[in-house]
């Protein structure tokens, strides 16, 4: 079966996202084939002129399925299909619109949750990525809950890794915080706070951003503790990431983070307020003390995340797209 993914080309540091990039090679190791069309360009005008250029694309490929990513790659999939079916995967922000803080919406970014209201008419089936999202949905009929998964091969317990490859100072604990700073929705100054209040000289903050994810595995591996603060999120990848990694963590109840965790031992669910989350912080550094490594790598093969597991589910919907064309 021939799919083509459908996203956005807009982020300045790659041009197909990594979570997307790896959900289409899961895909190819289940026996598909997978092209890309990245929309290149922000903004109204650019989107509607990738409608002509993706009419163009299908005169010289023949493709099953259209499975596009995010609502507004939905409308130019939908637009420039030639009747080709379309999945369209609803990933976050797109449905629910951009956070600033807790129950806070940034108006403008209504629309996008408009959009994608207005668009499901139009598309052959729904992914959604939590519960949350799901609900979102109303054409329940083409409906389908399935988070995004976490490549195992990749993310994974690694003891040969050393601090001094990352510069970390052994005689220090690390908590982790992955995702822009400037970020409202991330939430970094909740990070910050929760480790202020802990009042603990030898734990220390750090931000990745931006860096590959064979860089994010070895960070993974060797902090002590990952965050999760954010007010909104679909399915967060870092999460599962994290539990792949055998790393305690603290998270919010941000789209599917507190249900991946569950009770895991060492993965503990915090509230917004820095005395709380720094209240669970503690508990999470002291776990990692007495046992280092959390059993969360085995919570996601139990919850069927692992990303052969979630290509199958996906498969199982193009099958049935293709069979009832």
């Amino acid at each position: 079966m021939k799919i083509l993914f459908v996203v956005s080309g807009n982020d300045d540091r790659y041009t197909i996202a990594p979570f997307i990039k790896s959900q289409g090679e899961s895909l190819v190791e289940r026996g598909m084939e997978v092209d890309y069309f990245p929309i290149i360009g922000k903004g109204v005008t650019n989107y509607l002129k990738s409608i002509g250029k993706l009419r163009a694309h299908l005169r010289n490929q023949s493709y099953d399925l259209i499975h596009a990513h995010y609502s507004l790659s939905g409308w130019v999939a939908v637009l420039g299909s030639k009747k080709i079916p379309v999945v369209l995967s609803l990933m976050g922000d797109d449905a629910l619109g951009t956070f600033k803080g807790v129950n806070k919406v940034e108006f403008k970014s209504r629309i996008l949750g408009l959009l994608a209201q207005f668009i499901q008419p139009f598309v052959s089936a729904i992914i959604t990525k939590s519960a949350n999202l799901e609900k979102f949905v109303y054409r329940k009929k083409i409906s389908y809950l399935i988070p995004n998964g976490v490549r195992l091969d990749q993310f994974r317990i690694d003891q040969s890794i050393k601090r001094s490859d990352l510069g970390l100072e052994e005689n220090k604990r690390y908590v982790l915080f992955l995702g822009s700073p400037n970020d409202e929705n991330k939430n970094f100054s909740l990070a910050r706070g929760a480790v202020a209040c802990l009042k603990q000289p030898d734990v220390e903050l750090i931000n990745i951003y931006d860096v590959p994810h064979d860089i994010v595995v070895k960070y993974l591996n060797l902090v002590n503790v990952f965050v999760l603060c954010s007010f909104s999120e679909g399915s967060p990848n870092v999460v599962k990431e994290a539990m792949a990694c055998g790393c305690p963590m603290v998270v919010t109840q941000a789209g599917d983070a507190a249900w991946v965790v569950g009770n895991t031992p060492g993965c503990f669910v915090a509230s917004y307020e820095p005395a709380n989350f720094a209240e669970q912080l503690g508990k999470a550094l002291q776990y990692g003390k007495t046992h280092c490594k959390t059993p969360g790598r085995d919570r996601i093969i139990e919850l069927g995340l692992d990303a052969g597991s979630i290509a199958d589910k996906i498969i199982s919907i193009y099958q049935t797209l293709k069979e009832n064309k």
